[in-house]
């Protein structure tokens, strides 16, 4: 039975088989859920960070030094994301793209659920942070290659034509997970104080245990991507992809790595540092629990905008829609710090909504398509698996550390902090002048988009179904199909 999606999909998936349809329901269905956990939790652990386990897991002496130290392990969790993706992205590419998705997801999920039942500071003393740091380490090795697997996943099984729409849509996942978290969390905050702080932050770490039943009921039911499948019979799967990932990939890894900094930095910078910088500025009266309506309503206009961008990016291209969402937030940036100087609550949920929302969703939506195009099939998963958390560490992790380290030193500068967001949207910027146009590339193809050297590409670039030239990480010129329905995986 053919269930390849660049066969059953026709003229953007109008023709799909039942089999393949059902299949991909199915992956949607379990890239979602997998991603609507892994988000849920960290939305979840950056609101309570932010909040909650300054005070209960850390001494006062210094408010201010618990909270960069709160801080500190919640980029904890980034650092292990690498060697979650390093590991669990190698075992991706060589067992299959379903074990690995599995196992990540019991993993992150299980250290979640014992976050609810750890000891406070109070009682535990010193024992209380290490196994905070020791669960959220857990959580980021299964973390690391979890988003990645969900995006090869649905790359993978997506119609060529409408790639960039189907690979968003696990992506409201993201969306939804943030959004449930942050209503969660207001309705927590509505507690007494007392019963928050005692019990209230526990329940919704351990409800994490319900997701995971069941994405792994669904997942175990889920058939292998039509990519790896065909790889597997024309005996192309690799046995070394990290080998193979250095020789040929990593210029990959380095444009992707620029593409997350804005997308990857800006989202953790809305949902947890903009509101410790606004209780740390407007003092006592601020209402906590009022300002994360502002990452709930960010994460509600996602929900919409991840799939539009993604949708967008099918008709004018990845790159195009990605350097939209990268300039408003480079543009947004500085208006947007000093906005939460104001004390305003109302306008501080507008501003965290519309970074959320607008400025980081635009990029996230043609990402899901465009990450996965970047690598060729024998390393892919790893290679998305690379890119994506080696920017969560530079980008995502640091940023929670460094942006609460800046409020402490500078007093709640809200120009240092506009100016450190400038950067990375500075950064992804210019990455989409770098990164090759990726719309439409077969994933059959064993070879990388962006190329090393003008020898590796050699006569392999294919335009309307005609010979190209070849190209060179330097000028980030590479080979893509453009009408991808017209070439089957036959014809290369």
């Amino acid at each position: 039975m053919n269930t390849t999606p660049e066969r059953a999909a026709g003229s953007g998936g109008a023709a799909l088989d039942a089999h393949y349809a059902k299949n991909l329901q199915r992956a949607t269905l379990a890239s979602s859920i997998g991603s609507a956990l892994e988000y849920f939790d960290f939305a979840l652990y950056g609101l309570a960070t932010a909040l909650i386990f300054n005070v209960l897991f850390f001494p006062q002496g210094d408010p201010a030094m618990a909270t960069v130290a709160a801080f500190a392990t919640f980029g904890v969790g980034f650092v292990a994301r690498p060697f979650g993706g390093l590991f669990f992205g190698m075992l991706g590419d060589r067992l299959g793209r379903k074990i690995v998705l599995i196992i990540t997801i019991m993993l992150m999920g299980g250290a979640s659920t014992l976050i609810g039942v750890l000891p406070t500071y109070e009682t535990a003393g010193i024992w209380a942070p290490i196994l905070l740091v020791l669960l959220r380490l857990l959580q980021g090795f299964g973390a690391g290659a979890e988003q990645a697997g969900a995006t090869v996943l649905m790359a993978e099984y997506s119609p060529t034509a409408r790639r960039g729409f189907f690979s968003a849509l696990p992506f409201i996942g993201i969306q939804a997970g943030t959004l449930l978290a942050g209503i969660v969390f207001s309705l927590l905050t509505m507690l007494p104080e007392e019963a928050l702080m005692s019990w209230g932050w526990r329940v919704p770490f351990l409800a994490s245990f319900a997701l995971i039943i069941l994405a792994v009921l669904i997942r175990s039911k889920l058939e292998e991507t039509p990519t790896f499948v065909e790889m597997e019979k024309r005996e192309q799967v690799s046995e070394h992809p990290l080998r193979e990932l250095f020789r040929t990939g990593f210029p990959g890894v380095l444009v992707g790595i620029g593409l997350r900094m804005a997308e990857n930095g800006g989202s953790y910078m809305f949902q947890g540092l903009a509101l410790s910088f606004f209780v740390t500025v407007v003092g006592p009266e601020a209402d906590k629990g009022l300002l994360t309506w502002g990452v709930t309503i960010g994460s509600l206009i996602g929900v919409f905008t991840v799939p539009l961008a993604g949708a967008l990016s099918d008709r004018f291209g990845r790159r195009i829609i990605y350097r939209a969402g990268a300039v408003f937030m480079l543009v947004y940036s500085l208006p947007a710090w000093w906005a939460l100087t104001l004390g305003s609550h109302v306008l501080a949920i507008a501003v965290i909504a519309i970074g959320i929302g607008l400025a980081v969703a635009t990029m996230l939506g043609p990402q899901c398509a465009m990450l996965p195009e970047l690598f060729g099939s024998r390393h892919r998963y790893l290679g998305v698996a690379m890119a994506r958390e080696l920017s969560a560490v530079l980008a995502g992790g640091l940023a929670g550390v460094l942006g609460a380290y800046l409020i402490a030193i500078t007093d709640g500068n809200w120009l240092v902090l506009g100016l450190y967001m400038t950067v990375l949207a500075s950064i992804t910027v210019a990455s989409t002048f770098l990164v090759p146009e990726t719309l439409r590339r077969d994933l059959t193809r064993t070879d990388d988009a962006v190329k090393i050297s003008s020898v590796e590409a050699g006569d392999d670039v294919w335009l309307n179904g005609s010979q190209g030239t070849g190209a060179s990480a330097v000028s980030a010129r590479t080979s893509f199909t453009v009408d991808r329905d017209s070439i089957t995986a036959d014809e290369h």
